[in-house]
Order: C-alpha cells, then sequence, then structure tokens
C-alpha cells in the first residue's frame, strides 16, 4: 500500500447482522427512512437518531438516492456518530423512492458517518455503487432467505471484485 493511501473499503467489516432488515415495514419514503434509522440505533456508534434523520432527509431534498436498478442508498454526515454506521433493509413489494430510473425501489444500504470523514463516507458509497450496478448481485440479494445469506452476497462480491483486480 502506498504511503498516503486510504485504507480499502470493506463492506463485510461495517455489515452487521443485526442491522439488517429483511422485510422494512414503510410504505413511502418518509417511514422508510425512519425505519432505517431505527434500525441504525441498535449499534451504539450512533448516538443522535434525530440528528442522522435529519441529515438524510436533506440529503434527499438534494436529489434522491434512489440510483436506479431497484437500490437507494440513503445517508448522512453527522457529528454524534461515533463511527459509520451501514443498515441493509429490504422491502420486497417495492416503495416509491424518487428513484433516477423511475422504478420501485426494494433495497436499501443507509449509510452514518462522522462529519469530519468526508472521504471515507465517499468511498464506502462507491463501493455500495460498485457493488450494486451487478444486476445478479441486486438479484441474490432480493432473494436471500436470511441474514447470514446477505452478509455472504457481500462477502463474495468483494472476492469477485478482488480476483478481478
Amino acid at each position: 500500500m502506498k504511503k498516503n493511501a486510504r485504507p480499502e473499503v470493506d463492506l463485510t467489516t461495517l455489515l452487521k447482522e443485526k442491522l439488517i432488515q429483511l422485510e422494512l415495514k414503510g410504505n413511502d419514503k418518509s417511514a422508510i427512512l425512519e425505519e432505517l434509522v431505527e434500525i441504525a440505533s441498535r449499534s451504539k456508534r450512533l448516538v443522535n437518531k434525530k440528528a442522522f434523520l435529519k441529515a438524510m432527509i436533506e440529503r434527499e431534498a438534494l436529489g434522491s438516492t434512489g440510483i436506479g436498478n431497484g437500490v437507494a442508498v440513503p445517508h448522512g454526515k453527522i457529528k454524534q456518530a461515533k463511527d459509520f454506521v451501514l443498515v441493509f433493509g429490504r422491502k420486497t413489494s417495492g416503495v416509491d423512492f424518487g428513484a433516477l430510473d423511475g422504478e420501485k425501489t426494494y433495497l436499501f444500504f443507509s449509510l452514518a458517518s462522522p462529519e469530519e470523514k468526508v472521504g471515507f463516507h465517499l468511498k464506502i458509497l462507491s463501493e455500495i455503487s460498485r457493488m450494486v450496478k451487478d444486476k445478479f448481485v441486486v438479484e441474490q440479494l432480493k432473494k436471500a432467505k436470511d441474514k447470514k445469506e446477505i452478509i455472504k452476497i457481500v462477502t463474495d462480491f468483494k472476492k469477485i471484485k478482488k480476483a478481478d483486480v
């Protein structure tokens, strides 16, 4: 690794079973965001739920984080995050999240980041985007039967990505 190189992003170190929800209950963007915040609060790294929700709502006001292909990546940077918190949620019936492609959104990767760690925040978002551009990965995440399978899909993607380098 180069002297000043940033560490590689490893989503598997961020994605924990307790932060995965296989079936979200919300039926609209607002309810989904609130539910993702509740899931994130299971982590001791997130100190202030209201600040995270506010940060995500402000980010959504700039433009939808529904990136298409059935995926959204709502995120926010807050002072009250001790470290990065990555949440995965799934809504099998889909929800209108204002996605760029106009289609329903089924998969949600939500990221809370410490305000001062913008560079790594962007690297994590980039890694998520790279992963969900793969339609096979998206289909596997939609079909996964349990939380362990979600983590395995993310782990397998990382292995395949490393093999391609």
